[in-house]
């Protein structure tokens, strides 16, 4: 048996409990794993609160770093002892479970089990933004809402690396210190500043050729008046609620705007696009340019107060649970 964090029913963090769930042997093509740390996502929020239907009962969370325990038939690539990490697999609030081996990456020696915890879903997730679904350029300037968020932490690690400056926004001066120690190049808190104004008097009123925005609702409309003409809008995540349904005539009287509305799921589909992704961000993180640890860690059996703490926006970074 192992322990789990799982709901029997969508909605509010009361509803997770830590029980007891069975735990057999791999099959083929499959490994038995034992977390070592979990990551904590505002898509577990989602999939917890019924946003994101999931099958039920469900076990949450979607990444972890773990060790091999037991190896099914057909897995030639890893073996017993090794460390790995993954995301994008539902169920990671447990402390031993099977999954797909080929879904598995091996964390390099300079990977600490707690980082890779910490940054599966989150830099994967940065990576694709700034290298797929617009590939940023040095010298151009960006902005980024949530700049002191667990992905935002990242992004602006990675961006100031690549000589792109980033204007972050964020919403108390604790949070402006943090995302300006993790490069962001200008701040803009948007609960005492207007942001749309503040973006256009850094761009000498052209607006950004981008907005990456993780927030939804709330800064939605404010994001497609910081655009240039041409600019792309794109909503990665809905921290604040979903968008409402849009006029489509809004892009063309803004500057013939775009929106998209990427997933982590679509870009490390495939095995291939996992590992080279992977390697990235881990090259990134053992090169010192971009450098994570979390920010705060909770037991396992804690899951309930570290949904609280993060839907009541009072964690910044990444936070984990330790099983």
């Amino acid at each position: 048996m192992a322990k789990a964090v799982r709901f029997h029913r969508q909605g509010g963090p009361e509803l997770m409990q830590y029980e007891d769930v069975p735990v057999g042997e791999p099959g083929p093509g499959e490994v038995r794993i034992r977390h070592t740390a979990v990551g904590v996502n505002f898509i577990d929020v989602y999939q917890r609160a019924g946003i994101y239907p999931v099958p039920l009962p469900g076990i949450a969370g979607n990444e972890g770093a773990a060790v091999v325990e037991a190896v099914g038939a057909g897995v030639a690539d890893l073996k017993i002892g090794d460390r790995v990490a993954y995301t994008g697999l539902p169920g990671s609030y447990c402390d031993a479970r099977i999954v797909p081996g080929n879904r598995m990456v091996k964390l390099p020696q300079g990977i600490a089990d707690e980082q890779a915890a910490s940054m599966m879903l989150k830099g994967l997730t940065v990576h694709y933004l700034i290298h797929s679904t617009y590939p940023v350029k040095r010298g151009e300037t960006v902005l980024w809402h949530a700049a002191a968020g667990g992905v935002g932490v990242i992004a602006c690690q990675w961006l100031e690396a690549l000589g792109v400056t980033v204007i972050g926004t964020v919403g108390s001066q604790e949070k402006a210190a943090i995302a300006k120690a993790h490069g962001a190049t200008h701040i803009v808190d948007y609960a005492r500043e207007n942001f749309v104004e503040r973006v256009k008097a850094l761009t000498d009123g052209k607006g950004v050729p981008v907005v990456y925005d993780g927030v939804g609702a709330a800064t939605w409309e404010g994001s497609l008046d910081c655009l240039r003409p041409r600019g792309l809008m794109v909503q990665f995540g809905a921290a604040s609620g979903a968008v409402p349904p849009v006029n489509l005539g809004i892009l063309a009287a803004k500057g013939s705007l775009y929106v998209t509305r990427p997933t982590l799921a679509t870009h490390i589909a495939s095995r291939a696009d996992l590992v080279e992704r992977a390697n990235s961000l881990f090259e990134m993180v053992t090169s010192g340019k971009v450098k994570i640890a979390p920010s705060r860690e909770y037991a396992l059996a804690d899951a309930q107060q570290a949904h609280r703490d993060l839907e009541a926006r009072k964690t910044t970074g990444s936070i984990i649970l330790r099983p």
